[in-house]
């Protein structure tokens, strides 16, 4: 049986809310092994002066627990 951990992130971008999501998988891949799904669970933007200068997303990620499912990874020496 396999177990996810469930991760809750806030990725920001200027361009999109799908590229602000993006950045949260991509900066969580750096430290996080594993990562399986993602779900957007909030979508924000920041306004100023009336224009819509960033976009947000609380995004969830989850990924495997080591040891619960996945495959076995070697250890290093």
């Amino acid at each position: 049986m396999a177990v996810l951990k469930i991760l809750e992130l806030v990725g920001t971008s200027k361009q999109s809310w799908s590229d602000a999501a993006r950045e949260a998988v991509n900066e969580a891949a750096k430290t996080v092994r594993g990562i399986e799904t993602v779900e957007v669970a909030e979508s924000k933007a920041v306004v100023q002066n009336n224009k819509l200068t960033e976009y947000q997303v609380l995004v969830r990620i989850g990924f495997r627990i080591e040891g619960t499912g996945a495959t076995p990874t070697k250890k290093k020496a």
